[in-house]
């Protein structure tokens, strides 16, 4: 015969054992709940700084490609600038030198006319001198070319020139030609004899040297103290 007594406890007790287990159910589920909800904010962060960092790179990349593109632009205007300095720098050297070239022809001209110019009464003298010979003989011709060889010097004289006449002095390389020797103890070594043709200059430059003889067998010129 079955006890009451016994079956309530057994029945209490079961009771006192279901209810902790309820409970556990009922924490575990708010414990997942709560995770999951965790872990969905996690994702949405989580996606949210993925598509900042992309948005950032989009961004950057299109700065950079701006930034290029000014580049490129200054670039090719400031080659577009060079390419005009060029350009005109050009064009003036041009035009310089062209004016110079002119300038320079027109200075040659001047020079040349006022050298004939200069020139012009020697060779009236010249023509005097030979009617005068023609028609009073010869007498006197000599002292009018003379005369006429003197006035003609001192015009190219007047326009720089020099002559070269070294007779007596001493030798000089640069601007005379020695054609042959004398031997002559009487004077220092090479110094100049003779002169078959004088030479001429027009500042530093020789236009023609003389030519000359130069004396050998004397005693050695001093050097010139420096």
């Amino acid at each position: 015969m079955a006890d009451p007594i016994k079956d309530q406890a057994a029945s209490s007790e079961e009771k006192d054992t279901g209810a902790p287990q309820g409970a556990s159910v009922a924490n575990e589920t708010a414990e997942k709940n709560e995770q999951a909800a965790t872990n969905d904010v996690d994702a949405e962060d989580l996606a949210e700084a993925v598509i900042e960092a992309e948005a950032a790179a989009i961004v950057d990349n299109a700065m950079d490609e701006v930034q290029a593109e000014a580049q490129a632009a200054d670039s090719e205007r400031e080659a577009a600038e060079w390419k005009d300095k060029y350009v005109r720098l050009h064009a003036e050297w041009d035009t310089y030198r062209r004016r110079t070239k002119e300038q320079q022809e027109v200075q040659k001209q001047l020079a040349a006319e006022k050298l004939v110019s200069s020139l012009i009464p020697v060779i009236d003298d010249l023509e005097r001198s030979i009617d005068y010979a023609e028609n009073n003989g010869e007498t006197g011709l000599l002292d009018g070319v003379r005369a006429v060889l003197a006035k003609f010097v001192n015009t190219l004289e007047k326009d720089g020139v020099e002559v070269i006449d070294p007779k007596g002095q001493p030798f000089e390389a640069l601007e005379a030609q020695a054609v042959g020797t004398v031997d002559d103890p009487s004077q220092p070594d090479e110094t100049v004899n003779d002169v078959y043709q004088k030479g001429y200059k027009m500042g530093n430059k020789v236009l023609r040297p003389a030519m000359v003889t130069v004396t050998t067998g004397g005693p050695k010129r001093e050097k010139p103290e420096e």
